[in-house]
């Protein structure tokens, strides 16, 4: 018995340009926010470390 192929469904270019549009939104907009809110965050907490226990180093005389 010769088995039949099936091909996968055709993917419908309106969904095609949502994913598209999806994609650009989160790579070129939510990523770049997430990041600099990640690197700011951080050097947040690292000035209010500072504050409260000092700059890092041998302590002073």
């Amino acid at each position: 018995m010769a088995e039949q192929v099936t091909q996968p469904p055709v993917v419908r270019s309106g969904r095609r340009r949502k994913e598209l549009l999806t994609f650009l939104v989160l790579a070129f907009g939510i990523w770049p926010i997430v990041a600099v809110a990640v690197v700011g965050g951080y050097g947040f907490l690292v000035w209010m470390l500072q504050i409260l226990y000092g700059p890092p180093g041998p302590p002073g005389h």
